[in-house]
């Protein structure tokens, strides 16, 4: 019995630090990729540009479009889990866990996937395993729309594409110049940091591979998107939630001057940048996210300096945005179901 009680103890402690250390790390890689971009910045100028250099009211709509983006998410959300056979949640209830669960991932990035999951089933009852597997098939459509505008942006400013590759050290032919690139070594600890999020979410799917019922629960959302009764509202809805993913970022060019004339297709072009950039596990891409749109917007002509600013005060509003959906949802959640729980 002693030796069962010290290995008891012991299981505490380690499980703490596997915690933690899933939550400092993303916060150190992030960090250390905005140190890296930031390192020689002067801030004084990204204070000035707040105090009288910024047109909120192309912010405010820029927000606008960001708001109605995770509506459009809730609401396709809860057409995937029409055919389940599980309680259907309100739409209120599916938009709510969708602001919640982007907050949830500036804690702990992609924990957001299985918190939103845990919402419902809380609240309204929905099987977790089940809306687990829907989002896995959300995850899957939204990276092929993802590769289809990264394919459409590619082809429409190849030159652009090539410049970037080149001036960022990812020019294949020149291997030396790569080495000597800093720029490799912030995208080297991205890929490792992605690399990280990977391996530790195979452990989990093995883990919930070994209980039972649960991976057979989760085939099953998977597979929801063949019964979904109104297909063209999916994809009317998927459609939408794109290009209010894209305006939510292109609006804020008019928000400065120095941006202000830069064209749409330059948009798409910084918008697919950051879009691979936030797959990075860090706080809202914080970091990776910094990097790409400096670099990409600097190839059209803005200074580094200027870029930079944007970048910074853009991400923050973003970022802000973010964590008050988050607190309105969570607490939403709360009032709407009268403070209890589906059991």
């Amino acid at each position: 019995m002693k030796q069962e009680t010290g290995r008891n103890s012991d299981a505490g402690p380690k499980k703490w630090a596997k915690r933690a250390l899933r939550v400092v790390l993303p916060l150190l890689l992030g960090g250390f990729v905005l140190y890296w971009v930031y390192r020689d910045f002067d801030f004084e100028q990204a204070l000035r540009v707040l105090r009288g250099g910024i047109d909120w009211r192309w912010m405010s709509l820029s927000l606008f479009f960001g708001v109605l983006s995770h509506v459009l998410r809730g609401w396709r959300w809860r057409l995937a889990l029409e055919p389940l056979g599980t309680p259907l949640p309100r739409h209120s209830h599916c938009v709510d866990s969708i602001f919640v669960s982007y907050a949830a991932s500036l804690v702990l990035p992609r924990v957001g996937e299985v918190s939103r999951c845990g919402l419902l089933s809380r609240y309204d009852g929905v099987s977790f395993s089940k809306s687990l597997g829907t989002v896995v098939t959300e995850r899957v459509v939204d990276t092929l729309c993802t590769l289809l505008i990264a394919g459409i942006a590619f082809v429409s400013q190849m030159p652009v594409f090539f410049t970037f590759f080149s001036q960022t050290g990812t020019k294949i032919p020149s291997f030396g110049h790569l080495l000597s690139s800093p720029w490799f070594y912030v995208s080297l600890f991205s890929v490792a940091g992605v690399v990280v999020l990977l391996c530790y979410l195979l452990r989990a799917l093995s883990f919930f591979e070994r209980v039972r019922g649960v991976a057979q629960n989760v085939w099953e959302g998977v597979m929801s998107l063949r019964r979904v009764r109104n297909v063209p509202l999916f994809l009317a809805y998927t459609v939408g939630m794109w290009l209010c993913y894209y305006l939510h970022f292109y609006l804020t060019f008019f928000c400065f001057s120095f941006t202000s004339g830069l064209s749409a297709l330059a948009g798409l072009v910084m918008f697919v940048g950051g879009t691979f950039a936030v797959v990075v596990p860090t706080p809202n891409g914080a970091g990776p996210w910094h990097f790409a749109v400096i670099t990409m917007m600097m190839l059209y002509g803005v200074s580094d300096t200027d870029s930079s600013v944007f970048a910074l005060i853009v991400h923050a509003v973003q970022t802000l945005l973010v964590i008050v959906l988050g607190l309105y949802g969570w607490l939403h959640l709360a009032v709407s179901s009268g403070g209890g729980e589906r059991r």
